[in-house]
C-alpha cells in the first residue's frame, strides 16, 4: 500500500538544509575557494558551473588573507557577480581565522569535508594526484553542488566551553593511557599487586600503598625492603600518603593486601625478574602521570560547570543520565519509589498485592478474599505462622511458605486456633477483628479428642 507523496522526516531535514545553503550560495554569487596551509595559500575564483575565473597564490599566514578576500570581491564584481562565498576545508585552526576575515568583509564562509575532497579527486580526472591548485578548484566545485555546510560561529562562552571540552578529552585519554600502562607493567613485573583490590584504580588506598612501595623500592626493584621495613612503618607511610590522593581514611584490607604482596617471597618473586627493576621504576612515573591527569581533569570539569552556570545550562545538562554537576544529585538517587512501595503513613496500613490476589482477580474471584487456611503444624512452625498472622494484621506483607518441607500437618487444627491471637491488639484497645467467612465457622466447633499435643502446645 503506497503512502502517496508524503515526505519523511529525513527528506524534510535535507530540504531545509539545502534551502539554507541555497540562500547563501546563490546563482548571483561566485565562489572563492582557499586551500589553506602554513606558509602558502592558494585561492581560486569560480562561477556556479565551477569554471575557474581567476587564480592566486599568496605567500602569507592565514591571518594575512584579508587582501586576498578583497581581491576576490573585486574580480567577482568585474565578472558580473554581486558577491562571493568563501570556501575552505575545516582543517586545523586556520579556517577560523578565515571565517573572521570573511565576516569582517561582509561575506559568508562555507566548509567542505576533507573526505569529500579526497574522493572528488578521483572523480575529477580518475587519478589521485594532489596539488594545491587542484584542491582549491575541487573545493569550489563541491560548493556549487551544495555539498558543503555552514559552520557555526560560536560566542565567547560557547567557544571557551568547547576548548575546555577538548582539553578534558585529551586529559581523559592521557589518564586512560597511564592506567593501561600501569596495568601492563605490573602484570609483567609484579602481578600480585593488582590482586590486592577488585578495582585498584578506583581505590585511593591501593594507589597510596603502591606509591609508598615504589618510593621505598626505588630503582633497585627489590621488594624485600618492604618486608624488612615492617607493617607498622609501612602503614604510617601510607597514612601520610593518603591526603595526596584526596582522602584521609583508608581501607585497611587493601593496604594490608599490598603489603602482603610485597612481603610474601612467593608472591613478590612472581613476574619477569629481569624486567622488574625498570618496570617498577616506569610504573612510578606512570602513577605520577595518572595523578596529574586526574587532578587536571577535576580543575577543567570545575571550570566547565562554571561556564554552564554562566550560560544557564547546568540544569539541562545534568538532567542527562550519567552527567553530574555541582549541587546536583545522581539521577539514580533522584528516583522516587513506586507509590505502592512507599512506606505507609502513621496509622495507615500498606496495601500489598500478592500473586494469589492477582490470580484471583484474573479468574473472576475476589482478589482480597482471605485464602483457605493451611493446616496447623506442631511445634515452632505453628508459632511462626501465628507470628506471621500477627504481622499481617500490623500491616506488613507476609510471604506464605511455598516449599513442601514447611507445610502444616493436620487439616483440623482443633480448639484454641482462635486463641492464637497476640496480646498486643488487646493492650492497644484494638477489638476489631476479622469476621470469618462461612467456610471458617467450623473453627468454633468443639475440639477433636485426637488432637495432637504439639498443636495444642503451639496454640
Amino acid at each position: 500500500m503506497s503512502n502517496g507523496s508524503r515526505l519523511s522526516r529525513g527528506d524534510r531535514r535535507r530540504n531545509d538544509r539545502l534551502a539554507r545553503l541555497r540562500a547563501v550560495v546563490t546563482r548571483e554569487t561566485a565562489v572563492l575557494a582557499f586551500d589553506l596551509a602554513a606558509e602558502k595559500q592558494v585561492c581560486a575564483l569560480t562561477d556556479q558551473d565551477s569554471r575557474v575565473l581567476a587564480r592566486r597564490t599568496v605567500k602569507a599566514k592565514a591571518w594575512q588573507l584579508r587582501e586576498a578576500v578583497e581581491w576576490g570581491l573585486v574580480r567577482a564584481a568585474a565578472a558580473g557577480f554581486s558577491s562571493v562565498v568563501v570556501a575552505c576545508e575545516p582543517t586545523g585552526h586556520r579556517w577560523r581565522v578565515l571565517d573572521q576575515i570573511a565576516e569582517q568583509a561582509g561575506v559568508r564562509l562555507v566548509c567542505v569535508q576533507p573526505l569529500l575532497v579526497h574522493r572528488a579527486r578521483e572523480s575529477e580526472d580518475f587519478t589521485r594526484n594532489k596539488s594545491d591548485e587542484t584542491d582549491a578548484m575541487i573545493i569550489a566545485r563541491l560548493v556549487t553542488e551544495l555539498r558543503c555546510y555552514l559552520p557555526e560561529r560560536a560566542e565567547p562562552a560557547w567557544a571557551r566551553l568547547r576548548h575546555l571540552g577538548a582539553r578534558r578529552a585529551g586529559l581523559v585519554t592521557d589518564a586512560t593511557a597511564a592506567r593501561q600502562q600501569i596495568t601492563d607493567l605490573l602484570e609483567c613485573a609484579w602481578p600480585a599487586a593488582l590482586q590486592a583490590s577488585g578495582e585498584p584504580f578506583k581505590s585511593k588506598s591501593w594507589l597510596a600503598a603502591l606509591t609508598v612501595v615504589l618510593d621505598r623500592v626505588g630503582a633497585s626493584g627489590d621488594l624485600t625492603v618492604i618486608r624488612r621495613w615492617g607493617w607498622t612503618r609501612f602503614a604510617t607511610a601510607v597514612r601520610r600518603e593518603l591526603p595526596r590522593h584526596g582522602t584521609t581514611r583508608w581501607y585497611s584490607k587493601i593496604v594490608r593486601a599490598v603489603f602482603d604482596a610485597a612481603a610474601d617471597p612467593a608472591r613478590a618473586e612472581a613476574g619477569v625478574a629481569d624486567q622488574r627493576d625498570g618496570a617498577l621504576e616506569r610504573t612510578r612515573f606512570a602513577l605520577t602521570d595518572l595523578a596529574r591527569a586526574r587532578a587536571d581533569i577535576s580543575v577543567v570539569e570545575t571550570r566547565m560547570v562554571e561556564v554552564l552556570d554562566e550560560l544557564g545550562m547546568t540544569e539541562l545538562v545534568t538532567s542527562i543520565p550519567g552527567l553530574r554537576g555541582r549541587r546536583r544529585r545522581h539521577p539514580r538517587r533522584d528516583r522516587r519509589p513506586h507509590p505502592v512501595l512507599q512506606r505507609p503513613r502513621a496509622g495507615q496500613a500498606r496495601r500489598t498485592v500478592s500473586a494469589r490476589q492477582r490470580l484471583g482477580h484474573l479468574s473472576g474471584q475476589d482478589g482480597h478474599q482471605r485464602p483457605r487456611p493451611s493446616p496447623a503444624a506442631p511445634g515452632r512452625l505453628a508459632g511462626g505462622v501465628a507470628r506471621s498472622a500477627e504481622q499481617s494484621r500490623a500491616g506488613r506483607p507476609v510471604r506464605a511458605p511455598d516449599w513442601p518441607g514447611r507445610q502444616q500437618a493436620h487439616q483440623d487444627p482443633g480448639p484454641g486456633r482462635g486463641g492464637r491471637q497476640s496480646a498486643a491488639p488487646a493492650a492497644r484497645g484494638d477489638h476489631h477483628r476479622h469476621r470469618p467467612g462461612p467456610r471458617h465457622r467450623r473453627r468454633s466447633q468443639p475440639a477433636s479428642p485426637c488432637q495432637p499435643e504439639g498443636a495444642a502446645a503451639a496454640a
